[in-house]
């Protein structure tokens, strides 16, 4: 059932324009998971995340820096060269400088029908957070229903509340699997799942992810090799971690923003509660970027609680070449993972990732791993 979710991965264009054909509706192409994709399901949008190709390109240079990251670099050259034509609208929230500057350069080269720079706290710690959340999201709320012609009622937030929980609470199911000792599903799988969730109508990707969850309960085939964890930058390139299991590992947890930083919490509702506030709450508390880290850090705890839970042996700790706010936390994470006896690796991605340099590092590292646990 997994061939599903990777064909989807790998048609995730003609997927959009099928989707668009079929019903009638307005696709928008988000930046950064701050994006409340609940208010675009409200509005009968889908929401699309913009991701690279992870193949090399010339087409940036003039309107970014080579020396920004080349993730940004890689989303931007994307439109560039139109492989994201079909989309109606484009829309960011507020977060680090280089897929900030990707967006502008987006909006301005490859222009369309709506955009929206959507303003979010960098110190989500304040009690002044969710409440200008909230706001500004009164306002985007406007703005979504000037451009679709119609009101966005509270029954169609409500709707977009529940379609993205119960999403969010499927592929929590999945990695519920991997605290096993001996898991059915591995990294590969669980990030087809995670990057589709990202691309594809909700509803649709919850109807299959059901059926998967049910699939996974009868399936005998268990990994057995060295539990890692993967954390750090942005990280959806599948190729890398099909070389990182195939030489002997099985990728039990994450921590990035196409995994589970992306769908870790839910929008917790009250009776009475104005939903708005409700989906602000949900952004300001879900595991930070960062770049929101402040002032007090919450990442390294959350990553060392995650680390006991899915029992790693072993963390990769992932920074795209010139991710300036990854590479400040990398050195505390290093320090606390090791400190409690979980060894670390450093990999710098740039656009595409040497396999082969990588796949030696990855092999001895899995084999100091394997000869501490001898000790």
């Amino acid at each position: 059932m997994i061939e599903k979710f990777r064909d989807w991965n790998h048609n995730r264009h003609e997927y959009a324009k099928e989707w668009k054909e079929r019903t009638g509706g307005k696709v928008m192409g988000y930046f950064c998971t701050y994006v409340p994709e609940e208010l675009l399901i409200a509005a009968d949008i889908l929401p699309v995340r913009i991701l690279g190709s992870h193949e090399p390109q010339d087409v940036t240079e003039p309107h970014l820096f080579g020396m920004y990251c080349p993730f940004s670099r890689d989303c931007l050259a994307q439109g560039l060269k139109g492989h994201y034509d079909y989309l109606d609208g484009i829309m960011i929230a507020h977060s680090c400088l280089h897929i900030r500057q990707t967006y502008s350069s987006w909006e301005k080269h490859v222009p369309r029908d709506f955009s929206y720079y959507l303003p979010v706290p960098q110190n989500l710690q304040t009690e002044h957070a969710t409440p200008y959340l909230a706001e500004e999201y009164k306002d985007l709320k406007k703005a979504l229903e000037n451009w679709i012609e119609r009101d966005i009622s509270e029954d169609d937030i409500q709707r977009g509340i529940e379609v993205m929980n119960e999403n969010r609470s499927l592929i929590h199911k999945i990695y519920d699997m991997k605290l096993e000792e001996n898991p059915v599903v591995n990294g590969e799988e669980t990030m087809q799942v995670a990057i589709t969730q990202q691309l594809i109508d909700k509803t649709e990707h919850s109807k299959l992810l059901k059926e998967y969850v049910e699939h996974l309960k009868s399936v005998s085939t268990k990994y057995t090799d060295t539990r890692l964890m993967i954390l750090g930058s942005e990280n959806d390139d599948i190729d890398f971690v099909n070389m990182v299991e195939e030489c002997g590992s099985t990728i039990v947890i994450d921590e990035h923003c196409i995994g589970t930083r992306y769908f870790w919490n839910n929008v917790e509702q009250e009776n009475g509660g104005e939903k708005l506030v409700q989906i602000a709450q949900r952004y300001v508390d879900k595991p930070p970027c960062p770049t929101k880290d402040w002032m007090e850090r919450h990442r390294v705890t959350h990553i060392l609680e995650l680390a006991k839970k899915y029992d790693v042996k072993g963390a990769i700790l992932i920074q795209q070449k010139f991710c300036d706010p990854h590479e400040l936390d990398i050195p505390a994470i290093k320090k606390a993972l090791n400190e409690v006896g979980i060894s670390t690796l450093f990999l710098e991605f740039d656009v595409t990732v040497p396999i082969g340099q990588f796949k030696i590092r990855v092999e001895a590292f899995l084999e100091m791993i394997d000869d501490d646990d001898l000790f």
